[in-house]
């Protein structure tokens, strides 16, 4: 599954957002950091993710480290590491596919635990 997304993330920086170098490191990077959380706590219960209780440290955590993920681009540190700032489009763009994965990988997980038990 993350595999695809990957996959539709270049398409889209590839070609919707014509990336450099530089623009694809930085919108790979927030994509696969923010799926990264989000896979945290779609996998961590046979339930749906939102009508099961994370730990506390997991749910006070995820929040804050998504909000960081959006920062880093913008952050003075950022051109160290060939950052980018990346334009709001590109970032409403990596939350719908942060999003749209999220779904994807909720319906396998149910297709998986009714098919396995």
């Amino acid at each position: 599954m993350s595999s695809a997304f990957d996959l539709l993330t270049f398409g889209l920086l590839r070609t919707v957002f014509q990336a450099g170098p530089e623009l694809f490191r930085t919108g790979w990077f927030v994509e696969s950091l923010l799926t990264e959380l989000a896979i945290a706590l779609v996998v961590r219960t046979q339930r749906p993710f939102f009508r099961s209780q994370p730990g506390r440290l997991l749910q006070f955590s995820t929040p804050v480290l998504v909000m960081v993920t959006f920062a880093i681009p913008f952050l003075p540190f950022a051109s160290l590491v060939g950052f980018v700032p990346l334009s709001p489009l590109l970032l409403a763009t990596i939350a719908v596919v942060t999003l749209a994965y999220v779904a994807a990988t909720e319906l396998t997980k149910g297709w998986f635990y009714r098919a396995h038990h």
